[in-house]
Order: C-alpha cells, then structure tokens, then sequence
C-alpha cells in the first residue's frame, strides 16, 4: 500500500525553481532517507508533502489530496523540523497539556510513560531548557500522537553525539513498525544508513535517484588500486574518480573485473557522491 503519491511535483520562490517535477511512490512500513546538498529542495519538498507551500503537481497522502494544510492530513502525519516551534512562554507540563487538547490522536497512556522515563523538568518554562532539552520534548510530544508516517527534517542538528544516539534510538523503539513510514531528512548519513531502509537523492530540485538500498549496495562495488593504475579505472568511466595516499578509487557495477583491484561495499555517503558530486558549502 502506498501512503505517500507525489506526480510531477514542481515548487517556485520567485523565480528560483526548488523543486523540478518531482514524482515518488512511498509505501507502508519503510525508513527512507532524503539526501541531498544544501538548497537541493529538501526541506521544501517536506513542507509540500505537510500542505505548507503552494505548489504544482500532485500530492496524495493516504489517498487524500494535497494542496494546503487539511486537518484529516495531520491527523495522521507528525513532523519534526530542524528548529522548534514550541512557545517559549510555556512550561513543559503547559506544553504537553496545549498539544493533547489540540490533537485528537494524542495517546496519553503513551504519553505518560515516554515522560516517566524522560528527565524533563515539568515546571520550567521551554525558554529556560537547553537545545537537546527542547528536542527531546518536541520529540516525545510527537511520538505521543498516533500517527502513521513521521517527517524529520535534520532533527538532530547540533546536538551532541550521546543524544543523536539516544534520538534515533527512540524513534525506532517507540514509533516504527510495519504500519509505520519514516522519511529522514539528514546530514550526518554515518549515524541513520544502518537503519534506513530506502534512499532518495535530490540535487538542485530534481530526483536524482530513490531505491532500496540493500540492492543499490549489492548491484555497486567500489575498486581501489594503486595509483599508477588510475588508466584501469578510467576505461569504465566512473562518474567519479577518489585519489588518497597513494591509491584511486571508484565505484562501477559488480559485473566489472579489474585485476588486483581490491574490491568493497559502498558506503551510503560512497553511493551519494558518485550520483551527486561533492557538497556545496
């Protein structure tokens, strides 16, 4: 079953095109990653799918039609952006009791138990929390509502390690199953490609690629060998040539033999560049 349709999904600011006829097929019971370089359409292609930005194209989500923000939507769909949007004035008991009356799919029994196990000072005010702090009550107010896909838009960015950890941790233990769609929109790729399922690689508003990423790993290889043998490389014309001490390397197809190559998985981060190039500052 399909949760998410999108059909040539075409997003304009002025005149800068962010997003180039995007279409995408999501199903049930997935974690997908959302790669891209910065300004690559990211977070506005998120915001398309949430109802938040106009757009061209077509949207469905559950088999309902997305064109601007519908309640019947977001009733069964959480979103966790890179910048919280909790009211500072509040304190988190506040907090948390202004989300469930607003929320017909809050879960109180869960609610209660994600609080029990957190160490978030009930009365002081959300002003007053650290950033890790905040993110952990927008994250447990967000895993108390049952919904059945999740958006993170780089949702850790500029926490430390220990909480990127125990963030992704939560996600898994608390929210996915096989009902469940996750889409994670992310920079750190070494800490969620062990549990990402699928992959979708955006650059400059277009889909560069989406599929499964066990099977992109099995169909690629990366060849590594000494650098005076770069010409054996090049006879099969890699998008992309690596040089470090002293050896290149490139990712081909695993039907490719290169004598005394030596041969290994591609990482994600391995895949994205030979598909994207380098990142944009």
């Amino acid at each position: 079953m399909s949760y998410i349709e999108v059909k040539n999904l075409t997003k304009y600011y002025g005149k800068l095109k962010a997003l180039d006829n995007v279409s995408l097929s999501i199903p049930k019971g997935r974690i997908i990653g959302l790669l891209g370089k910065n300004g690559a359409g990211k977070s506005t292609l998120m915001r398309c799918l949430l109802g938040f930005l106009k757009h061209t194209g077509e949207i469905e989500i559950l088999g309902e039609t997305v064109k601007s923000h519908k309640e019947s939507i977001h009733n069964h769909i959480a979103f966790i952006p890179d910048v919280s949007c909790l009211d500072n004035r509040l304190t988190v008991q506040q907090t948390i009791d202004y989300v469930s009356s607003l929320n017909p799919s809050w879960n109180a029994e869960k609610s209660q138990r994600l609080l029990a196990n957190s160490d978030l000072p009930m009365n002081q005010k959300v002003a007053n929390l650290s950033k890790g702090m905040k993110t952990k009550l927008y994250l447990l107010i967000t895993l108390s509502l049952d919904v059945k896909i999740l958006l993170l838009d780089e949702p850790t960015l500029g926490l430390d390690i220990v909480f990127r950890k125990e963030f992704f941790n939560t996600i898994l233990g608390e929210f996915f199953n096989e009902t469940k769609t996750i889409i994670i929109s992310t920079h750190q790729v070494e800490e969620v490609e062990q549990i990402l399922q699928d992959i979708i690689f955006i650059d400059e508003g277009k889909k560069i690629l989406h599929g499964d990423i066990g099977e992109l790993k099995q169909k690629n290889s990366v060849f590594t060998l000494p650098s005076e043998s770069i010409e054996e490389l090049e006879k099969f014309k890699p998008n992309i040539i690596n040089r470090t001490l002293g050896r290149v390397s490139a990712i081909l197809g695993n039907d490719i033999q290169i004598e005394g190559a030596e041969i290994s998985r591609p990482s994600l981060s391995d895949l994205f560049i030979e598909k994207v190039g380098g990142s944009n500052a």
